[in-house]
């Protein structure tokens, strides 16, 4: 039985990504006033990030349950098994779709993976299931097993330049984000074992961001063997490059070709100059 790999736009795949490696993509919605966009489709970073800039706030919203179906539906009738690996249900409902669409299609080889991450590191587990399927040595329950331990090891860290967006969609009050842009708070964040964003530390300024996340990235257990760390930025790569130079220093084997930007399903809520890193834990 062939196996479908599934995920959403969240995991910030290129079309041209999702084409070389046979991925399928049910794409969230980017809302600016009246206009609205299709993630990973017709929304470009450089419409994304002029309109996020200049004051709009944007909206996201889920896929419905039909935009699954037509896929599972589809996956039925050529007698495919399908492993999807959706955005963090704790961030999105979009799971929540893809499950009652699971329900609508009455197959058993539709297969739920709750990445209980987003962006870059939901994209990491995405591959670790093609590789597996183009393995061939796992069935679409032993791959799904696979992830779900897997995602346990694939761990973000990051640091906003600014409090100004987690404001402007609600999660955090706007006195907060004043208060903070006053005295240069950068807060630094991870998704924790549940897919939520958990705070982790802060930095008053820029310097003491930098160190805070060097102690992040000096304890960690990378499993640099089989998988890259990928340092991750909104908008703008300086802070990013910035941060892999002191990674470099610090005798941490980072490769700057692997810089990858966030996409605007979660840049919309941390805004421009975000920074990090990706990586997956060694056992």
């Amino acid at each position: 039985m062939n196996i479908r790999i599934m995920t959403d736009s969240a995991a910030d795949f290129t079309q041209q990504e999702l084409r070389e490696r046979g991925i399928c993509c049910v794409p969230l919605q980017v809302t600016f006033g009246t206009d609205t966009y299709t993630d990973g489709v017709d929304l470009t970073s450089e419409i994304f990030w002029q309109r996020l800039t200049s004051g709009e706030n944007p909206k996201t919203s889920q896929p419905s349950p039909d935009a699954f179906l037509t896929e599972f539906e589809a996956a039925k009738a050529a007698g495919d098994a399908v492993v999807y690996i959706p955005i963090s249900s704790a961030l999105s409902g979009t799971m929540q779709s893809a499950v009652i669409a699971r329900d609508m299609a009455d197959y058993e080889h539709i297969y739920i993976v709750d990445s209980r991450t987003a962006a870059v590191s939901q994209k990491v587990i995405v591959l670790e299931a093609c590789r597996l399927r183009d393995e061939g040595k796992l069935d679409a329950a032993q791959l799904a097993a696979h992830l779900e331990a897997f995602r346990e090891r694939v761990k973000l860290y990051a640091c906003l330049d600014t409090l100004e967006y987690l404001a402007r969609g609600g999660r955090i009050p706007q006195a907060a984000a004043s208060i903070g842009s006053l005295v240069q708070l950068k807060p630094l964040i991870t998704l924790s074992p549940e897919g939520k964003v958990a705070l982790v530390g802060k930095g008053i300024g820029r310097h003491r961001a930098f160190d805070g996340m060097l102690k992040f990235a000096k304890a960690a257990k990378f499993d640099t063997t089989h998988f890259p760390i990928i340092p991750i930025y909104a908008c703008t790569p300086d802070n990013c490059k910035t941060f892999v130079d002191k990674m470099t220093a610090a005798g941490i084997d980072v490769d700057p070709a692997n810089i990858t930007a966030i996409g605007a399903t979660i840049a919309t809520h941390i805004g421009p100059a975000a920074y990090g890193f990706v990586y997956v834990e060694a056992e």
